[in-house]
């Protein structure tokens, strides 16, 4: 059994409502990941999930409290500012403990770490997610833009495997199309895995005592549609990629 962390994957809408002359205002709350967390959950691995809301007050901040706590780390959907920001820090300018040197550390020392795509990670929309400007950033198998990364495929693109791994043994070569995914290059030294529309989808490597992963696009709505949603092999796939940056030797 894996113990994961999910960071992320959460999201506040307010919407204003106008009806001619008048409007009023409505508010929903979202947990995103769903898919993710459960085909992880039946794998038999341990998952908890922190929302981006609560990353400045539960997320340990050195790499001994996240190695306490997780083998594993997912980072989704949620951009640097967050980890950097904290209230103390924006609202009264107290220094404060770095959280993303402590992912960082947490995956030199051996822990496994993986970013996936989503409009606030890697550069994300307008460039707001901002890890390229992070320590993360030399962790990571892919190298982050520093500009708007996001590219959009409306019309749907499949995925390709690119070279035989035991992340990928047994999956189709090809897999049911995305709607996006984020732009990256991939590091020297490091293994492509499996690509889409040209792009890098999914790639590893090796950091430090650790592994680290990337992939660039969704592991739920908007840019992981239904169809791969429910295609057989998605469990399988991030089951493998977790049980691979824990350190396991997959058959």
């Amino acid at each position: 059994m894996t113990r994961v962390l999910l960071l992320g994957e959460s999201w506040f809408v307010h919407s204003i409502h106008q009806k001619g002359f008048d409007s009023f205002t409505t508010s929903e709350y979202t947990a995103g990941g769903t898919e993710f967390v459960a085909a992880l959950r039946a794998a038999g691995h341990e998952v908890t999930h922190v929302p981006c809301h609560e990353i400045t007050s539960a997320l340990p901040a050195t790499a001994e409290g996240l190695r306490e706590i997780a083998d594993v780390i997912v980072i989704s959907d949620v951009g640097a500012n967050t980890f950097q920001l904290a209230p103390a820090t924006f609202t009264r300018s107290e220094a404060g403990p770095d959280r993303i040197e402590a992912l960082r550390a947490f995956a030199e020392q051996g822990g496994g770490l993986a970013m996936v795509g989503g409009f606030m990670t890697f550069s994300g929309i307008d460039a707001k997610a901002r890890w390229a400007r992070t320590v993360l950033a030399d962790a990571l198998p892919v190298g982050i833009l520093d500009r708007d990364d996001r590219v959009e495929l409306g019309s749907g693109a499949a995925p390709t495997v690119a070279a035989a791994h035991p992340i990928t043994a047994g999956l189709d070569a090809e897999w049911p199309a995305l709607l996006g995914l984020n732009e990256v290059t991939v590091r020297e030294g490091a293994t492509l895995l499996a690509s889409c529309a040209g792009h890098p989808l999914l790639v590893v490597d090796s950091y430090g005592a650790g592994r680290t992963g990337a992939f660039t696009s969704d592991i739920a709505p908007h840019w992981a549609p239904p169809g791969f949603l429910e295609w057989e092999g998605y469990a399988p796939l991030f089951d493998r990629t977790v049980r691979w940056l824990a350190g396991e030797e997959l058959a």
